[in-house]
């Protein structure tokens, strides 16, 4: 055997090691849940239904971890503004703090509300319909993580509800204008979530990277950035990540958030100054002056994540539990620490064991960020979250981050399509022109403003020459999209989107049919 093929088995050998390390890691993580539950349970039917549970939910935990997260730090990680260890060990600190600190004592059992739990008279059918909707979605989303597609662990746990709902109850036991809603929120959420991040986006470019001197504009207009960020996640921690502990109306919220935002401002306006002296007067160099808000902005949105989104693994698990120890069925169930434990652990070992994947293809598989592109997504996924709770719609934190990075992601494809036709115009309207003249007034272009580069184009265009044929200009426009913004990834993301709640509710149905005819056999 030669040493080639040996190095070819080796290699194969090393990634089958690492696989094995991570699924060992994950089960004996959901064997410790299952000792641990047993031993603090009697041995009767109904605790081990609450075992097999908690079971299931800390495989639900482990899911959002490996896909849910990676939308909290990808963008962080893809402009380098953090190294994926420093991103996994953020967002576990921060996930599980969220979840602990700001969890809150009670849940609702059935989520959003799309089915209404006093038509399930029977405390078994209401324990078999949760155990198969928790399933459901966690079946779902190691699909999707498998599949390299970030989906809303929400819409997932929706979905199990609302087709294990309907095979134990009928089809009159859902609400069909909560579902409606859910179904609007595929396109709200990205579409919100992509026109905030680009309007950001085209801010910064007009106001400091279009400029002569990027490096005076930086100082004046990097500080109320980022108080513009320090007020939009402190509105959103104190009306989302603390909402369980402390209840707060927006104006109070928003007054809270505009304390923060002036104290960041007097604390980092001077720093900012300070920093920017040392810069270069390039794109990359202002890029730097993003890169402190941007590890905040991952630790923030773990946060909130945490504090929201960990009833998704541990809220039917609650619910099931209630329904065990009262033996009655409940719109909102008490959570043990035992049973947030399960979710805020399983949501960090998850993360750290299959959340790279998803952090890469969020972060740079979609487009190209830098760090004043994930800044942007950043701040618009707390903008949109407090946007759309004002105005009652539901959206969903995953879909709201990856429609940012689309969002920016097609701005570039226009500005840079948009600059490359300008440039044709100027080449071809000084063909006669000498070489030296035409590159000095593209040099000239380049430096100039926006303003400066309407003027310059219009006494431009008074000159008569050449244009470039509309179908070069549609060629050139589509080459400049492929490059920026992949395709093959928005398809593939946006189906898993659509499928998500009907393909959880298929799997919910036929799991709780399953259950149920085995417990009764």
């Amino acid at each position: 055997m030669d040493l080639k093929n040996i190095d070819t088995i080796e290699s194969a050998t090393k990634i089958s090691r690492k696989e094995l390390f991570r699924m060992g890691t994950a089960l004996l993580f959901i064997v410790g849940i299952m000792l641990f539950t047993y031993n603090r349970m009697d041995s009767n039917s109904g605790s081990m239904l609450l075992v097999i549970a908690a079971m299931i939910g800390g495989y639900m935990a482990l899911n959002i971890g490996a896909n849910d997260v990676a939308n909290n730090v990808g963008p962080a990680v893809g402009s380098k503004a953090i190294t994926l260890t420093g991103a996994i060990l953020i967002a576990a600190i921060f996930e599980a703090g969220g979840a602990l600190i700001a969890g809150g004592d009670v849940v609702g059992t059935i989520k959003k509300g799309i089915i209404d739990p006093s038509l399930i008279n029977d405390t078994d059918t209401f324990i078999w319909l949760m155990m198969a909707a928790l399933l459901a979605a966690a079946i779902w989303l190691n699909i999707a993580t498998y599949m390299g597609a970030p989906v809303s662990t929400t819409h997932a746990i929706v979905g199990g509800v609302l087709g294990a709902g309907i095979a134990a109850g009928g089809w009159g036991i859902a609400d069909w204008s909560k579902v409606g809603l859910i179904a609007a929120s595929w396109v709200i959420s990205p579409v919100l979530g992509g026109i905030i991040a680009a309007g950001l986006l085209y801010l910064i470019k007009n106001s400091i990277i279009y400029r002569r001197d990027m490096v005076k504009a930086a100082k004046a207009w990097v500080p109320y950035l980022i108080a513009m960020m320090a007020w939009a996640f402190g509105t959103y921690l104190v009306l989302k990540g603390l909402k369980k502990i402390w209840k707060f109306d927006f104006l109070s919220a928003s007054i809270i958030g505009l304390a923060i935002a002036v104290a960041v401002f007097l604390f980092t306006k001077p720093r900012i100054g300070r920093s920017a002296e040392k810069l270069e007067n390039t794109r990359e160099g202002i890029n730097n002056l993003f890169t402190i808000p941007l590890i905040f902005a991952a630790a923030m949105l773990s946060f909130a994540h945490g504090a929201n989104d960990v009833a998704n693994a541990v809220g039917p698990l609650a619910a099931i539990n209630d329904a065990i120890t009262h033996g009655g069925i409940v719109a909102k169930a008490s959570i043990p620490l035992w049973v947030m434990l399960v979710g805020a652990i399983g949501i960090s070992i998850g993360l750290a064991l299959y959340g790279p994947k998803l952090i890469k293809t969020v972060g740079s598989e979609i487009t190209e960020l830098d760090k004043i592109r994930a800044f942007c997504v950043a701040m618009a996924a707390a903008v949109t979250v407090i946007i759309a709770s004002q105005l009652g719609l539901p959206v969903s934190s995953t879909h709201i981050a990856v429609g940012g990075i689309f969002g920016v992601g097609f701005l570039r494809e226009y500005l840079e399509a948009n600059h490359a036709r300008m440039i044709d115009d100027i080449v071809e309207h000084h063909q006669d022109d000498e070489p030296e003249v035409v590159e000095a007034f593209l040099n000239e272009f380049e430096a100039a403003n926006i303003t400066e580069k309407g003027i310059m184009l219009k006494q431009l265009k008074q000159k008569k020459g050449p244009h470039l044929a509309k179908k070069e200009r549609k060629q050139l426009k589509k080459v400049y999209r492929k490059e920026l913004v992949k395709r093959s990834i928005l398809l593939k993301i946006a189906a898993a989107w659509i499928i998500t709640v009907p393909v959880a509710a298929m799997m919910a149905a036929m799991l709780y049919f399953t259950i149920r005819g085995m417990l009764l056999v």
